[in-house]
């Protein structure tokens, strides 16, 4: 489509009025909760480490040109917001634009909205109950909620913290896996997504709790035979809104994460990125016990007006700006 043709918004007016409502709705839920709105920075100095987020970036020069910097859009607003936590914040939350290189289609995009907020002195299970209420607010149904395990189980009759590497592998192919991966969090994770994710959040939002310690994330670990990593995920119509967790608040574990996953990037050819030390320092002077949650906004709208394609809840995506 040429410039003469794509010039107008891809939304229509009436859904750029129900994502200002939806802004407006969100707005009113937080204070009526004294949960704080913050702004934090949109460029940053270092990328995230996850190997399979894929950060753009840019390069800063300074006036009189004489000295220049790579610097990258966020991925998300966590690192920063974490800061601020440490240092006395209270609730607070968050409504920004994030970037993601190589995300086109018809539920992603490279820029999108995101929600996040965190709750000092809560757990994930009860951030599970404020979501929940902010979702029946927009008039959703009353969520339901079910173990990780048992989601995989009912699809596969696979028990995703014991099966084999090659149990996994051979699945994964036969879902159209082409990689040939060994790595357990990225076969789950692509075994998930094909078998189960389809079938989550028909009848009404539906939050998967408990996931398998490899893709803890940034989620703390729960003790126990096998040890689960403390995250959620929030389903509606087959489609992930939001992903949380009980947060880590161990600098060392945190750094421990950090390099697993370079030594990933490294393994994988992806670029080496280097570690946010402010981050690292936030978490040594102490962040509080929280959970912390992002949400999808855009797809939230999808649901809300019924879209099936992220186009028609942008005014300008990707191919039109």
């Amino acid at each position: 489509m040429g410039i003469e043709q794509n010039w107008q918004p891809s939304a229509s007016l009436e859904v750029i009025r129900q994502r200002a409502d939806l802004l407006i709705s969100i707005r009113d839920f937080m204070r009526e909760r004294s949960i704080l709105e913050v702004e934090t920075p949109v460029l940053s100095h270092t990328a995230v480490t996850d190997p399979h987020i894929h950060s753009l970036s840019t390069v800063h020069q300074s006036q009189d040109k004489s000295h220049h910097e790579t610097l990258y859009l966020h991925a998300s607003p966590e690192f920063c917001m974490k800061r601020l936590l440490a240092a006395g914040s209270g609730p607070i939350y968050q409504v920004t634009r994030v970037f993601r290189d190589q995300e086109s289609g018809s539920r992603h995009q490279p820029e999108f909205t995101m929600l996040e907020w965190y709750r000092p002195g809560f757990d994930y299970v009860e951030l599970m109950d404020e979501i929940d209420d902010l979702l029946q607010g927009l008039g959703l149904d009353v969520s339901q909620r079910q173990s990780y395990r048992d989601a995989f189980w009912q699809e596969t009759h696979l028990d995703p913290h014991t099966a084999g590497i090659d149990t996994l592998q051979t699945l994964a192919v036969q879902s159209g896996w082409k990689t040939g991966s060994s790595d357990r969090a990225e076969l789950l994770d692509f075994v998930f997504s094909m078998k189960v994710v389809p079938q989550l959040g028909i009848d009404s939002p539906l939050f998967i709790y408990d996931y398998p310690e490899c893709q803890a994330a940034l989620a703390t670990i729960k003790e126990c035979k096998p040890p689960i990593a403390e995250r959620f995920e929030l389903f509606i119509s087959g489609m992930e809104i939001a992903n949380g967790f009980n947060e880590l608040c161990n600098a060392g574990e945190q750094r421990s994460r950090f390099e697993r996953d370079l030594d990933l990037r490294a393994q994988t050819g992806k670029p080496a990125v280097a570690v946010d030390e402010r981050f690292i320092t936030a978490l040594v002077h102490g962040l509080p016990t929280c959970a912390g949650v992002a949400v999808g906004l855009d797809r939230l709208l999808m649901v809300l007006t019924g879209s099936t394609k992220i186009d028609d809840v942008l005014t300008f995506p990707s191919n039109r700006n």
